[in-house]
C-alpha cells in the first residue's frame, strides 16, 4: 500500500509540474491567439512526439519527456514576411504576449495556494500573544500585543513572512556583559531547572502530578516575566531566586539546603541572531533596535563548528477562518512566495546564500519527494497538500525568475521590447538573436552544473533537508 501511495504521489507531482508548464505556455498561447499572432505549435513536454493533431493553423502535441513545453509562434526567433508573425505585431501586443506566461504562473500559484489555505482550520497573525518563559525577544524589546510589521527592512505581511525573516537572520556577536544577555541567561536557567524537575523523579522519588506540573509552569511563567522586566542584573538574579523558591515551595520543599540556585556564567563571547524590528504598538509604529532572537545549537556537531540555529520564542494571535480571511490569506501568501523568491535572489547576490543552496530540476524533484514523504507520516492528504504547496512555490518562482532581465528569458525579451518602445526603433534582429542564443547557452550550462551538483549531493547524502 505504501508503494502505491508513493507511485500515486509521483504521478501527482509530475502532473502538477506539467500543469505549471502548461499554465505558462498557455499564457503565451492565448494572448498570441487573441492578438492575431500565428501559433505554429503548442507542445507539452519535450523530445519526440507521442501524439499530435492539427486544428486550424496550429499543431498541438504531447512529447515524451515531461520536463517542459513550448509555444512556437511564427517569427518569434527569426525574420518572417508573414503579417501575422510575432515580429510584425504591434509592440504593445508583443509585450502582453511576453508577460502573459509569468502572469499565468502567478494565477496558478494563487489557485494552488487557495486549495491549501481553504483546508486550514484557522490562520496565524503577526501579533504577539505570549512569550515562552525563556524568551530572548521579550527581554530585548518585544512586548505582548506588538504587531510585527518589519524585520531588518523586510516587510512582514503574514506569518510566512515572519518565519522567512527570522530564519534568514544573520548571527552577530553581542555584548556578553549586557543586562539583556544576563536576563536571557536567568530566564533560560529558570526554565531549564523547571524542565529538569518535571522530567526527573530524583527529587521527590515519584513523577509530578498534572496539578504540580501546572503549578510549576505558572510560577515559571510569572517569574520569567519579572526577569524580563528587571532593571539590573541584581534584580534579575533576585527574581530568578524567587522563582526557584516558589517552584520548590509548590512541591512542599521549603528547606533551602536541599537545593541550590542556578549560577549565571558570564562568557567572553556571545552570539545572537539579531535584527532591527518595527512593530505597531498602541496604534503607533515603534522602532526596536537590536532585538535578539532565541539562538541555540541543534546538535553537538553544530556546537563544535559554532553553527547556531534560530527559533521563534513567542506565540502569535490566531485569525478566525471566514470567507474574507481565506481570500486574504491566499492572496497574501501567494504574494509572499513571489517576495521570498525575489529576496532570496538578492541574498544570493549578497553572498548570504551559496552555490550549494541552489537547486535545479533534480533538486526540485527531490524536494517534492521529501515533502511528500513528510506528509505521508500523517496522511495521504497531507502529502498531497505538501506537494500542492511546493508546486505553488515552484510556479511562482518560475514566474518571477522568468521575468528577470536576462537574455533568453521572457524578462530579457521584454527589455528589448521596452528599448524598442522608448526609441521607436527595433534592435537589429541579428543582434537580438545572438544575445538570446548566448543567454540560452549560459542558462543551459548553468542548469547542467546545478543538476550535477544536485546529483552529487544525493549520492553523498548531503542534500539539504526541508
Amino acid at each position: 500500500m505504501q508503494i502505491l501511495m508513493i507511485i500515486a504521489l509521483i504521478v501527482i507531482g509530475v502532473l502538477l509540474f506539467e500543469l505549471i508548464v502548461f499554465a505558462h505556455e498557455f499564457g503565451h498561447y492565448i494572448t498570441a491567439k487573441k492578438s492575431g499572432v500565428k501559433v505554429n505549435e503548442f507542445a507539452l513536454g519535450m523530445g519526440p512526439k507521442i501524439l499530435s493533431f492539427t486544428k486550424g493553423e496550429t499543431q498541438y502535441s504531447l512529447r515524451a519527456f515531461p520536463i517542459g513545453g513550448y509555444c512556437a509562434m511564427e517569427g518569434e526567433d527569426e525574420e518572417s514576411e508573414n503579417p501575422r508573425a510575432f515580429v510584425n505585431a504591434k509592440i504593445w501586443k508583443r509585450m502582453i504576449i511576453i508577460v502573459a506566461g509569468a502572469f499565468m504562473n502567478m494565477v496558478l500559484g494563487f489557485i494552488l495556494m487557495f486549495v491549501v489555505v481553504v483546508q486550514m482550520p484557522g490562520y496565524e497573525s503577526t501579533t504577539i500573544d505570549q512569550f515562552v518563559p525563556y524568551s530572548f525577544t521579550a527581554n530585548s524589546g518585544l512586548e505582548k500585543g506588538d504587531k510585527i510589521v518589519e524585520i531588518d527592512g523586510y516587510s512582514i505581511w503574514n506569518v510566512k513572512d515572519l518565519q522567512f525573516a527570522i530564519q534568514t537572520l544573520q548571527c552577530k556577536d553581542v555584548d556578553p556583559s549586557s543586562l539583556t544577555v544576563y536576563k536571557q541567561d536567568c530566564a533560560y536557567e529558570a526554565n531549564a531547572l523547571c524542565v529538569n524537575l518535571v522530567n526527573s523523579t530524583e527529587l521527590l522519588g515519584r513523577e509530578l502530578t498534572d496539578d504540580e506540573v501546572n503549578k510549576v509552569a505558572d510560577i515559571l511563567k510569572s517569574g520569567a516575566s519579572k526577569i524580563n522586566k528587571a532593571e539590573s542584573k541584581e534584580q534579575a538574579y533576585g527574581f530568578l531566586k524567587e522563582t526557584v523558591d516558589g517552584v520548590y515551595s509548590s512541591l512542599g520543599i521549603t528547606d533551602k539546603t536541599k537545593y541550590k540556585y542556578p549560577e549565571i556564567e558570564q562568557r567572553d563571547v556571545r552570539r545572537r541572531f539579531t535584527a532591527d524590528v518595527t512593530v505597531e504598538r498602541n496604534g503607533q509604529k515603534t522602532e526596536l533596535d537590536g532585538v535578539q532572537f532565541f539562538s541555540y545549537y541543534a546538535s553537538d556537531e553544530d556546537r563544535e563548528n559554532d553553527k547556531p540555529s534560530v527559533a521563534v520564542d513567542f506565540y502569535v494571535e490566531p485569525i478566525e477562518k471566514t470567507f474574507g480571511t481565506v481570500i486574504e490569506q491566499t492572496v497574501s501568501q501567494t504574494l509572499t512566495l513571489a517576495k521570498t523568491v525575489w529576496q532570496s535572489l538578492i541574498m544570493l547576490v549578497q553572498g548570504r546564500f551559496s552555490f550549494n543552496d541552489l537547486s535545479g530540476p533534480v533538486g526540485m524533484t527531490k524536494a517534492v519527494s521529501m515533502v511528500a514523504s513528510e506528509g505521508l507520516k500523517t496522511s495521504f492528504g497531507d502529502a498531497v497538500n505538501n506537494i500542492f504547496l511546493i508546486m505553488a512555490l515552484i510556479t511562482v518562482n518560475l514566474g518571477v525568475v522568468n521575468m528577470l532581465p536576462f537574455p533568453a528569458l521572457d524578462g530579457g525579451r521584454f527589455v528589448f521590447l521596452l528599448i524598442e518602445a522608448i526609441f521607436r526603433k527595433p534592435i537589429p534582429k541579428k543582434f537580438e538573436y545572438i544575445v538570446n542564443g548566448a543567454g540560452l547557452a549560459i542558462l543551459l550550462l548553468f542548469i547542467a552544473v546545478i543538476s550535477v551538483k544536485d546529483i552529487w549531493q544525493l549520492i553523498t547524502g548531503n542534500f539539504p533537508s526541508i
